[in-house]
């Protein structure tokens, strides 16, 4: 794996090979890692991989016209070979008014230390062991967990530099460790899969390999015997860990491309009123070892925690200089996305919550892809629990849930204090005052 400075003296030998070519300006990226994996199935080793990644992006510009190119190949004839090729591109192409780097005053000078390397010195027998520990916890939880797909330990480290021509050059070591299992449980004729995991900057942090092995059983045991139901109006409770997507969709309405493009349910929004007014969403880039946390975007633009919704309003869009250029606003700092995603949570914990439903869903898997990004119209087929009188009843499957986003965010009464759930979005469950439930 190379070091930073060996990084960044191909970042610099790129951006002087795109000058001496003619550019008048140009960005490069270029970033290593290596990694192992290891995966135990049924108490035997199934896997390991050993992983050694590197690769580099480079864009040109002649006044407004653009030319990218890639390659996993960091032989100094190979970098000279991609910026020669993205030469070519942009002389081909036509003029963007938008074409460009980031404003140089925008971008991060002084940036604060993440704490986002912490690599691990792990051989393949003691990931084996890790593994293997997850794996025969799921498999002792219950006499019906049948089969296995697995348990897998990964760790990974790496490091990348991004630089520009207008004198940016910046970069950091990461690490990402993630420890997870997967089980099949069965009664009778009836079988149902599940999982869960663990993902961590520092491997010290995970949660232990029996906790995830308990967990992962418990969901799928906790899912046999399914029943269907009729399609009624009721409310629906997504558990923490499904609750991030719905966040999710409302980042993406506010990213700047899906704006200008005239692609957001969300359109020309900044500054309305989408959720009841005690709701407040975060981003929080510099959250120590945070798992999206970063002190530059992708451009080297500075990254600073702001509000995205406050009171309930929109405050606001998700910005690239490219899309702010666009919309004739400025960047964000948010090319490459949103980091370390936060929604304000409630007093009530989820058994709370089901409680003060009385009845309705409880929604924690969902499938396919039935979300219309434009219109926010939402239909999910999705599985999880029937509750009545405060109290799951029984598991559900085979059934569909409808609504849209904009009803869904206007609706939402509560958020759960039951924020442990792995990744880089921060968020309880979510109660939904009503949706369509669809069934037989």
């Amino acid at each position: 794996m190379s070091s930073i400075e060996q990084l960044e003296s191909m970042v610099a030998d790129l951006l002087a090979e795109a000058k001496k070519l003619g550019a008048s300006a140009a960005d490069a990226a270029v970033s290593s890692s290596a990694g192992l994996s290891v995966t135990v199935r049924l108490g035997e080793v199934e896997t390991i991989e050993h992983t050694r990644d590197q690769g580099l992006s480079i864009s040109v510009y002649f006044g407004k016209r653009k030319g990218s190119a890639n390659t996993t190949d960091l032989k100094p004839a190979a970098l000279r070979e991609a910026v020669s090729k993205a030469c070519t591109i942009a002389r081909y192409t036509s003029e963007d008014a938008c074409a460009g780097l980031a404003d140089p005053e925008l971008l991060a000078r002084d940036y604060p230390e993440l704490d986002l390397h912490h690599p691990w010195d792990i051989d393949t027998d003691q990931a084996h062991d890790l593994a293997l520990e997850a794996e025969q916890a799921a498999r002792d939880y219950d006499e019906r967990i049948s089969n296995s797909e697995g348990a897998t330990l990964n760790t990974q480290s790496g490091s990348f530099i991004y630089g520009n021509s207008n004198g940016f050059v910046g970069g950091y070591p990461t690490s990402c460790h993630t420890l997870s299992c997967v089980v099949l449980a069965q009664d009778g004729d009836c079988m149902q899969r599940d999982y869960w995991y663990d993902s961590r900057r520092d491997w010290r942090e995970l949660l232990s390999p029996e906790a995830i092995g308990r967990k992962a059983a418990a969901n799928a045991v906790a899912k046999l015997n399914g029943r269907k139901l009729g399609t009624r109006q009721a409310p629906v409770i997504f558990r923490a860990d499904i609750a991030s997507h719905l966040l999710r969709s409302l980042t993406g309405a506010l990213r700047g491309h899906a704006q200008y493009r005239q692609s957001s349910f969300l359109l020309d929004s900044l500054g309305q009123q989408i959720f009841p007014d005690w709701v407040k969403v975060t981003e929080d880039p510099h959250i120590p070892r945070g798992l999206s946390s970063a002190p530059f975007d992708n451009e080297g633009v500075a990254t600073n925690p702001k509000a995205i919704i406050d009171q309930g309003v929109i405050q606001t869009y998700l910005l690239d200089s490219y899309s702010a250029c666009k919309l004739g606003l400025q960047t964000t700092g948010n090319a490459g996305g949103v980091r370390n995603l936060a929604i304000t949570t409630g007093d009530l914990s989820l058994e709370q919550m089901l409680r003060e439903m009385g009845s309705g869903l409880l929604v924690t898997e969902l499938m396919g892809q039935g979300v219309n990004a434009v219109t926010g119209d939402y239909s999910r087929g999705a599985a999880g629990f029937w509750v009545e009188n405060g109290e799951i009843q029984y598991p559900v499957e085979e059934i569909t849930i409808a609504g849209n986003l904009k009803d869904m965010y206007r609706q939402l009464l509560a958020v759960g204090n039951d924020t442990d759930i792995p990744g880089s979005v921060h968020t309880g469950s979510w109660w939904v005052e009503q949706m369509t439930v669809a069934g037989e």
